[in-house]
């Protein structure tokens, strides 16, 4: 159960992978599907043994490596974290498995998508069910170069490779920062096996390297690390470009897999980060600014999944701060129920894109929702969640995130919510602003694209109803688990608290307006959206003229790009004009080929004498002879 929980999908991805041209496309997606359908009842089955039934193990595969005093296995860790993230990626992975049969139907290769989406899937268990940290890094870049296959599937685009390539890359940069602090790890704890990291933290705790404690450093670098796979400010840019993969790919990136390693990465480390207050102070500022920052850009972007897209990256941020507020149940429990309704939208954005013949552009819709009802549905159920609405699940983990800031009684706390407030509040207002431009009003694409909309077929309609449930259900079912009553037994030590941040006493000492602000905010941001545009759609134009430059900032993201352009971008590629023209043409290649033409044209002043005639070799002979003869006598 446990081992099949993490390689069956590996096996789906060889199937249609290596037998997909002699089994043919459907034979190759339904043997992936069939697949991840036995690795969803084994993820099932454990988080029911291990966190409903407080059973946690180890299982051992192999000796990895054993090289001095480094040595570690190849182990599945399953523990209430492992097992949590085990279920939901196995559930989300093959309800986007199945949704992608519909989707990618029409694909030339679907056998070479499903093969890389399984074996995204298998490199995310790995991270997740990691007893090590070298075994994590193997997952955590194996999802790297599988999100790079994804991305960049439709290869043909030059869009989609240069996406591809710009998440690899940015993803690289964050990826350093991760080995730094691996190394740091092992230089501390003499060990990169998480029981022993973890039983030694607090004697570590006044360790010191290079002027400062090794732990804060060590969080510092891992948190920078999950910069890049979580798309955080700074970091982020890569995010909204992974949109030109097929949408099941942003669907599986965004909601179940890579850009939840970050969060995952911290909340595993918390026994380390409990003693790190600098780096979940910054872990804190850079998660709330992130959710604030995306938010507003969410706003005013045009393209359907691009929106969806900044969603996530808020929630994110979301997720980082509360688990640097010491909140790690928390962040845990809003990641949980954040792939359930994220992938709802993804999903619907994309049943939306297939009724409209691949159009994504928002103000291309309208008057959608009597055509695609069902579809419909399902996107005001995702984007009640997603704002929070109560009986929705992310109005119970949002909300508590919220809570919790409040009860941590800090500047970085109030900080926090504040951000996080705003957040909620723009959240809700481009999630309707989406809905009414899309499904509501007149239509606005031509009358051959709306002639041709349709409702998606079963095999995409089943994934996003059972999704709904989820969206719907995963925050009061199990909201007594994560971070309720039941939480002691449920985490069961899977997660580390000091005694200061006790989960149940932040929660339960947070003043009685938080929960009613939250709420405003998000019903605030709901009536707003409706107003202007399902009412008065004049003003979002007026505003925008009234304040250009202000609209231009958002649309253009802040300009992140144009300034990394100007800052890393140009520079490094005229140093690497001159490098190539300069000490690579004219130096590395200039001096060996200088050398061999100067051979070449020595040579070349030597051919004459070799004429192949014996009598002109006896005449050079008998001429060298006298010339030495004559020196050794005027040498006398």
């Amino acid at each position: 159960m446990f081992v099949g929980a993490v390689f069956f999908p590996l096996l789906g991805a060889c199937i249609s992978g290596f037998l997909g041209r002699w089994i043919g496309d459907r034979a190759a997606m339904w043997s992936s599907v069939g697949c991840m359908v036995l690795a969803a009842i084994c993820g099932v089955l454990a988080f029911w043994q291990v966190a409903l039934g407080g059973q946690p193990q180890t299982i051992e595969i192999v000796t990895w490596m054993q090289v001095g005093e480094l040595g570690f296995a190849w182990s599945l860790r399953y523990d209430t974290l492992a097992a949590v993230m085990v279920g939901m990626v196995t559930v989300i992975s093959t309800l986007i498995h199945l949704y992608s049969i519909g989707y990618m139907s029409h694909d030339a290769t679907p056998a070479r998508f499903f093969a890389y989406l399984s074996l995204f899937t298998f490199m995310m268990l790995m991270l997740v069910t990691a007893d090590n940290l070298v075994q994590l890094f193997f997952g955590w870049e194996g999802v790297g170069l599988a999100s790079y296959l994804l991305i960049g599937y439709w290869y043909e685009k030059d869009s989609a490779n240069a996406a591809a390539m710009k998440a690899f890359i940015v993803n690289r940069v964050g990826d350093v920062f991760f080995m730094l602090g691996m190394a740091l790890t092992f230089y501390t704890f003499g060990s990169l096996e998480f029981d022993a990291i973890f039983a030694a933290a607090e004697s570590r705790a006044d360790v010191i390297f290079m002027g400062m404690p090794a732990l804060e450093l060590i969080g510092v670098l891992l948190f920078l690390g999950a910069c890049g796979k979580s798309a955080q400010l700074g970091l982020h840019t890569w995010l909204p470009d992974a949109m030109e993969g097929p949408t099941p790919v942003s669907a599986l990136i965004h909601a179940a897999t890579m850009v939840t390693a970050g969060v995952f990465l911290i909340c595993r480390m918390s026994p380390v980060m409990e003693f790190a207050p600098f780096a979940l102070g910054l872990v804190t500022v850079v998660g709330a600014a992130t959710a604030l920052f995306a938010a507003t850009i969410g706003c005013v972007q045009n393209d359907i999944k691009r929106i969806i897209a900044y969603s996530t990256c808020s929630q994110l941020g979301y997720m980082f701060f509360a688990a640097g507020l010491g909140l790690y149940q928390v962040a845990m429990f809003h990641l949980f129920t954040h792939a359930f309704f994220k992938a709802l939208l993804f999903l619907g954005a994309g049943s939306v894109i297939h009724a409209m013949s691949d159009e994504q552009d928002i103000r291309r819709m309208g008057g959608l929702w009597k055509k695609i009802p069902v579809t419909y549905a399902v996107m005001w159920v995702g984007s009640l969640a997603l704002a929070g609405i109560p009986i929705f699940a992310g109005y119970y983990s949002k909300d508590a995130i919220l809570e919790g800031a409040i009860a941590a009684g800090t500047g970085l706390g109030v900080f926090a919510f504040a951000c996080g407030a705003l957040a909620a509040f723009l959240t809700a207002f481009y999630s309707w602003r989406l809905l009414i431009l899309t499904f509501h009003g007149a239509p606005r694409a031509d009358a051959k694209t709306m002639a041709h909309v349709h409702e998606s077929p079963w095999v995409m309609l089943v994934p996003l109803l059972l999704l709904s449930v989820g969206a719907i259900t995963t925050g009061f079912l199990f909201k007594p688990y994560f971070i309720g009553d039941l939480q002691e037994a449920f985490w069961n030590a899977a997660i580390f608290n000091l005694p200061a941040k006790a989960m149940m006493d932040a929660l339960h000492h947070a003043p009685d307006w938080v929960p009613t602000v939250a709420k405003a905010v998000a019903f605030s941001g709901i009536a707003l959206a409706i107003l202007l545009y399902g009412f008065m759609p004049h003003i979002p134009k007026r505003a925008a003229e009234a304040v250009p430059g202000l609209y231009r900032f958002l649309l253009n993201k802040w300009y992140f790009d144009e300034l990394y352009d100007r800052i890393f971008v140009r520079p490094l590629r005229r140093l690497s004009i001159g490098l190539w023209k300069v000490a690579d043409a004219r130096v590395i290649d200039g001096l060996p080929n200088g050398a061999a033409s100067l051979t070449a044209v020595a040579s070349r002043g030597f051919v004459w004498l070799q004429t192949g005639r014996v009598a002109s070799y006896a005449f050079t002979m008998i001429i060298g002879l006298v010339v030495f003869v004559t020196l050794f006598l005027l040498g006398r």
